[in-house]
């Protein structure tokens, strides 16, 4: 091999991938005259329909990347406005125009995008250089010896590198891990931390456009949605213990793939093309229809086993940190894994500016890694021993539109508001972003328990978000600009909001069942916060707006 003399970083991010691209690029749009270095370990370009989950993006991931880094241009061009998220509860069912479906009648306000990550990644990757990243594909880092503060400050941390022959030495005042699974850092600091969410997912690409808008010739049921591409949403078919997606991609190929709790669809059911195949023409037989003749379209297939997981700290006052799966990672169900980029992305930005600013970095490092925490504990909450209610259709439509209210009403509008490190903006908030947090807790308690009991009947209908003012509405004021004070009350606003869906939830639980194990929810709700009324209250529209029956 050939060495290479030591070049030096102020920043060295191992990991080319949608998070470690991302970073760099948001660091020179920040500072110009950093010097960044992305090593990436596969070859560039890289193929189209690239094998990686984290397709479907929401509102944070998505202004992130149109607004944020300012990439509107080759998202609307390059990539597929997303329609939204839709669900059919359609286990065992081929008349898919016959089954509750979930999902909006029109696009909303704000955009989301189906992202081919090929595409993206060889873009981004292209507009690092542009922005004056030196990124290097086809690099492997070997070894890495990070500088310890308390004896030497200012030292700067060194890694060991090689691409093919050559061995290369670098210097970086700040190193980031953006590698993934593999996780370089958090094994290296003894950090990785098993969380209690147990679930695999297997997942596929076909090499062609999967229409589900043809799936019914029932012209009321195509009618139904505005424009009539159904096609163009995260797709979910859903039953007990698991949910089956449809992606489509920019390039022309749809990405699949299953999900699945263990303790009702055991992991080696799935785990090969063949094998989920035969588990859709059990539990999914109109996507098996769909599939069947295609198989010659496979373009790969693969499977992970337990892949949520935690991470001890991601962010160091010792200028380091992690970004992407090399830290945390949570459910691919409602597409956070980009979310979580953005957010983390936004931290490792402000903490390179305090540090350039010449200011102290761990007392801040410690805080925004306990506010991460908060976020993934909070959304983790979603999904955890969550997934036996996925097949019902009585419960998940109300979980779900929880769900939405509680991220577009507080974490969306932290982010939308660039307020994540505004902490004395979020220190005046702490008691209504810690009492939200409770309500979302007891919620998901509430309806795991209402579920157990419920009818889960199934009719004939489509669940119209769009239909919903105030819904509509909470999503379209992430585009708003507050001010100080305005951030404060939409805050409050939230909070009050939140508080009076919990209460009409309990009310429709109590309903369906008197029984139901509300206590720790109806304590929350006779607490008094001091906060104003919501400016639209949800309690009497939440479910006011009568469902579209498709047979109509």
């Amino acid at each position: 091999m050939t060495d290479t003399a030591l070049d030096s970083f102020d920043a060295v991010i191992m990991g080319g991938g949608l998070a470690g691209l991302t970073l760099a690029i948001q660091l020179k749009q920040r500072f110009g005259d950093l010097k960044v270095l992305v090593l990436e370990r596969r070859t560039h370009p890289v193929p189209h329909a690239a094998h990686k989950v984290g397709e479907s993006s929401v509102e944070i991931g998505a202004h992130y990347f149109d607004t944020v880094l300012g990439l509107k241009a080759h998202m609307d061009e390059a990539q597929l406005r997303k329609f939204g998220f839709r669900f059919f509860f359609s286990e065992g069912r081929s008349d898919i125009d016959n089954v509750t479906e979930i999902g909006a009648s029109r696009y909303l306000a704000v955009p989301s995008y189906q992202i081919d990550r090929g595409i993206f990644e060889n873009f981004l990757a292209e507009e690092a250089a542009r922005c004056g990243v030196r990124f290097v594909d086809s690099a492997l880092v070997r070894r890495i010896d990070l500088a310890d503060n308390s004896e030497n400050p200012g030292a700067p941390h060194r890694i060991e590198w090689t691409r093919g022959e050559e061995r290369h030495a670098t210097e970086a005042r700040w190193l980031i891990d953006a590698c993934g699974r593999a996780g370089m850092l958090k094994r290296k600091l003894g950090l990785a931390e098993s969380n209690p969410h147990d679930v695999n997912a297997v997942w596929f690409r076909i090499g062609e456009r999967i229409a589900v808008d043809d799936w019914s010739d029932n012209a009321e049921w195509r009618e139904r949605c505005d424009p009539q591409a159904r096609w163009l949403s995260t797709n979910h078919f859903v039953g007990a213990g698991y949910w089956a997606w449809l992606i489509p991609l920019a390039s022309g190929s749809h990405s699949v793939g299953i999900v699945a709790d263990p303790k009702l669809h055991p992991l080696d059911t799935i785990d090969t093309f063949e094998k989920a195949m035969a588990w859709f023409a059990t539990y999914q037989p109109r996507l098996y229809e769909a599939l069947d003749h295609k198989r010659h379209l496979l373009q790969d297939f693969a499977f992970l086993k337990h892949f949520s997981h935690g991470c001890k700290q991601v962010f160091s006052g010792n200028r380091w940190a992690m970004t992407g799966e090399a830290g945390l990672f949570l459910d691919p169900f409602y597409s956070p894994g980009s979310d979580f980029i953005a957010i983390g992305n936004t931290y490792i930005t402000d903490l390179i500016a305090q540090d350039r600013a010449g200011r102290p970095l761990e007392a801040r490092a410690q805080v925004y890694d306990q506010l991460y925490h908060s976020f993934y504990e909070s959304t983790l909450a979603l999904y955890q021993d969550q997934y036996p209610l996925f097949g019902d259709p009585e419960v998940l439509p109300v979980k779900v539109i929880w769900d939405y209210a509680y991220y577009w009403g507080v974490l969306a509008q932290i982010f939308f508001q660039r307020r994540l490190t505004d902490l004395p903006a979020l220190g005046g908030l702490k008691d209504e972003l810690q009492h939200c947090q409770r309500l979302n807790f007891a919620v998901q308690r509430l309806m795991r328990d209402w579920s157990a009991s419920s009818n889960k009947s199934n009719p004939a209908v489509m669940l119209d978000q769009a239909a919903m003012p105030w819904f509509a509405e909470l999503n379209r004021s992430l585009k708003d600009t507050l001010d100080d004070a305005g951030f404060k009350a939409r805050i409050q606003d939230s909070t009050a909001m939140l508080r009076q869906l919990a209460g009409e939830i309990l009310a429709r639980a109590r309903a369906a069942d008197p029984d139901v194990d509300a206590g720790a929810l109806q304590a929350l709700l006779d607490e008094k916060p001091e906060a104003p009324p919501a400016a639209t209250s949800p309690a009497a529209m939440l479910f006011a707006a009568p469902p579209v029956d498709m047979h109509a």
